[in-house]
């Protein structure tokens, strides 16, 4: 395909990406981003094998390797102790494993990228409300009416809350969860949540999780992500009651958590983080795509949300790169490409997500009681690990993505994961 002049609406995750893949293509990329000036902020996130793929693909998996902590499994429990997941990479394959790091130290890495990036013309404080068509291209409008283009082609990727999605003709749904996530990233110096993303869960209403989070954007001391389930409905009578009495509950539900919430001196210090269920089919138009949340958002109960941000990027420049004859038919080919992958992640999360943060406390009843032995099944073991690694397609018959190259070793995917230091 000849070069085309390409806007991409957001400077994220699936922004950044698309207009490091596009630019490198070959394409004249615009980056338009609504912050005047984006910084390294935000919680705990994973990075799975399928992110970890893209990323060594664009180069950066080797700094951000650097600042991230290795997790090998995945345990939850109850309150009482039993075990309801517990599932491990090196089952899967004795190379894999995935990645807790704070989202500033990716979006760092993707931001910086970018504005050194040739054939990118990044543009911060311009945020984007309209788009509108001229033939086959389209211009884009900002807040205060300034347009720009025409473009032969805008990737949509400014988040779950996206105003864009109305000037596209597409089918889709956009829903709050009901529950989101307090959140804290604290200092862990002696790593004592190394390795294990932990979670402890009391009927479907409370939710602690213990991210290790590798060591940030800046310092050298190693991080650790809590986060707590919360109605959306409840943060005001949680800010209201103070520290004392959610520091006094959530010790008594995990004693290990008590260092973490000791570094915790005002409520202003915990952030809290909502959630939205966003179905576009398909996701393109004739001269538009949707990239990541603004496609696709879902509540962060399988942490997937950066992963597939990352994977439709390659996907896009992938569809952009065939010899389909003309952008309407290669965003349809990208449509088409990310069907099984996206609508497992988005059926799964939906269907999962009642058992462990909803008001259907009747669901921790099976979810207790069955859900730890059902991980033991070689079968169903197998798919729920390749649902953590990112890699599963097809609710009825799996046809799963393969392992990335760059851990069975079968060929060079970028830099050997040797070169892992933090947490190895």
């Amino acid at each position: 395909m000849t070069p085309l002049d390409v806007a991409v609406i957001g400077c994220g995750t699936a922004g950044a990406a698309a207009a490091l893949f596009l630019a490198r293509a070959g394409h004249r990329v615009t980056v338009f981003e609504a912050v005047e000036d984006p910084g390294p902020v935000g919680a705990g996130i994973m990075v799975q094998p399928t992110g970890m793929r893209v990323l060594a693909r664009l180069g950066l998996l080797e700094p951000i390797l650097a600042r991230a902590s290795r997790v090998e499994r995945l345990h939850c429990v109850n309150a009482a102790g039993r075990t309801v997941i517990d599932l491990r990479y090196g089952d899967l394959h004795p190379r894999a494993f995935g990645v807790g790091l704070h989202r500033g130290v990716l979006f760092a890495e993707l931001f910086g990228t970018v504005r050194r990036e040739p054939g990118i013309d990044l543009r911060c404080g311009h945020p984007i409300e309209d788009l509108r068509a001229d033939g086959a291209r389209r211009w884009v409008v900002e807040k205060d009416g300034d347009e720009h283009g025409p473009f032969d082609l805008v990737v949509v990727a400014d988040g779950a809350r996206s105003q864009l999605r109305d000037d596209a003709p597409l089918t889709h749904r956009e829903a709050r969860y009901p529950w989101g996530a307090l959140w804290f990233i604290g200092d862990d110096p002696d790593q004592d949540f190394d390795k294990v993303l932990y979670q402890v869960v009391r009927s479907t209403t409370e939710m602690l999780g213990l991210l290790p989070s590798g060591l940030g954007p800046t310092g050298d001391t190693p991080k650790v992500s809590m986060f707590w389930s919360l109605p959306v409905e409840g943060v005001d009578a949680w800010r209201k009651k103070g520290l004392g009495p959610w520091k006094d509950h959530l010790r008594a539900l995990e004693p290990r958590s008590a260092p973490v919430l000791d570094q915790i001196d005002s409520i202003d210090e915990v952030l809290f983080a909502t959630y939205w269920d966003i179905v576009l089919h398909p996701w393109n138009t004739d001269a538009v795509v949707f990239l990541g949340d603004a496609a696709h958002a879902t509540s962060p109960q399988l942490g997937q949300g950066a992963n597939l941000a990352l994977v439709d990027a390659m996907y896009l420049a992938r569809a952009l790169a065939s010899d389909a004859p003309s952008v309407s038919e290669a965003l349809v080919a990208y449509s088409r490409s990310r069907e099984a992958h996206l609508g497992y992640y988005q059926w799964a999360t939906r269907f999962l997500t009642p058992f462990f943060q909803s008001d259907r406390g009747a669901l921790a009843i099976p979810r207790d009681l069955f859900m730890g032995t059902v991980c033991k099944l070689p079968y169903v073991r197998t798919r729920m690990i390749r649902t953590m690694c990112g890699l599963e397609r097809g609710v009825v018959l799996p046809d799963p993505l393969p392992l990335p190259d760059l851990f069975t070793g079968a060929a060079d995917e970028g830099p050997a994961l040797g070169v892992y230091r933090t947490g190895s």
